[in-house]
């Protein structure tokens, strides 16, 4: 049997990021936690503590971690269904890891939440990352579940497509005014200065590919990992950029921001994927997710330009 007063010191060091303030939130001496984790390492024959500023799990110890998440999902179903057993105040409340793009964020994601959280007492904690991305941190054990963009089977995970989120690529009217000139081709758009959200997001790039031009030559890029400030410096014209269709309606309308390229969409799938083990636990939380998914998003498109 694992020791879980080890695994719940384990658990606060990970998510706290250093032993002083998991022992705060244990109410214990930073040594005690120290002790803690030096015999579950002792019992389980491997590190599972990565000292350093932050402190992160390796990846045993990352996995453990999800099994204290999940043992805590399901003493808190239990405490739900039979109050009795585990009376109120014995347990603290369970909380999710979930990692979702900026994008699903701003705009459908957070109904699936709102839905979730009015009717339960789980608290959800959120990791920000591109849909690229978020199925690693799913393999990797850092997070239950998680918004991605990958359709590819996930070991140990169940997948359920959700729809596409729309992009469309566009600039202020000032911008195309002073670098495109009035002629806006898919070459000039290629040689402009480009808005990017961070080094992963490879949406301008696949865009580009879609309207027949590789832009991954062009350096004149700029960085900004905010959706709302991301999307103040296109209307500024300090460059061009794809947004989610439905986060900048507004911005259309008023004219702030013009389409490009009229008729060039780009589609993104989106899938929902969480560890099997968890599914029972998960599933109120899986059933908010596709209904909100199901209001917001489009049909899944065979390709990503239609």
């Amino acid at each position: 049997m694992l020791d879980y007063a080890g695994l719940e010191a384990l658990s606060a060091v990970v998510r706290e990021g250093s032993f002083e303030r998991a022992a705060h939130k244990l109410h214990i001496s930073p040594s005690a936690v120290s002790q803690r984790i030096k015999l579950l390492e002792e019992r389980v024959g491997q590190a599972l503590v990565l000292r350093g500023q932050p402190c992160t799990g390796t990846e045993a110890g990352r996995r453990l971690c999800l099994h204290v998440e999940q043992v805590a999902l399901l003493e808190n179903e239990l405490r739900r269904k039979n109050p009795a057993l585990i009376p109120e105040g014995q347990a603290s409340l369970p909380s999710i890891k979930l990692a979702v793009n900026a994008d699903s964020l701003s705009t459908w994601f957070m109904a699936a939440m709102a839905a979730f959280t009015q009717n339960g007492n789980e608290l959800l904690d959120i990791s920000i990352d591109d849909q690229d991305h978020t199925a690693k941190r799913l393999k990797e054990g850092e997070v239950m579940a998680a918004v991605t963009a990958t359709a590819a089977p996930i070991t140990g995970c169940n997948t359920w497509p959700l729809g596409s989120m729309r992009y469309i690529a566009v600039a202020s009217p000032g911008f195309v005014r002073e670098h495109l000139q009035g002629s806006i081709t898919p070459q000039e758009i290629a040689r402009s200065p480009i808005m990017c959200y961070d080094r992963k997001d490879s949406l301008q790039d696949q865009w580009l590919q879609s309207v027949g031009v590789d832009g991954r030559r062009n350096s004149a890029r700029h960085f900004l990992p905010s959706n709302q400030g991301y999307t103040r410096a296109c209307q500024l014209g300090m460059g061009w950029g794809i947004h989610p269709a439905a986060l900048i309606e507004a911005q259309l309308a008023d004219g702030s921001l013009v389409e490009l390229l009229p008729g060039n969409d780009l589609y993104i799938p989106m899938y929902w994927c969480h560890t099997r083990s968890a599914q029972n636990s998960l599933q109120r939380l899986t059933d908010c997710v596709i209904q909100a998914a199901a209001t917001y998003l489009e049909p899944v498109k065979n390709s990503l330009k239609q």
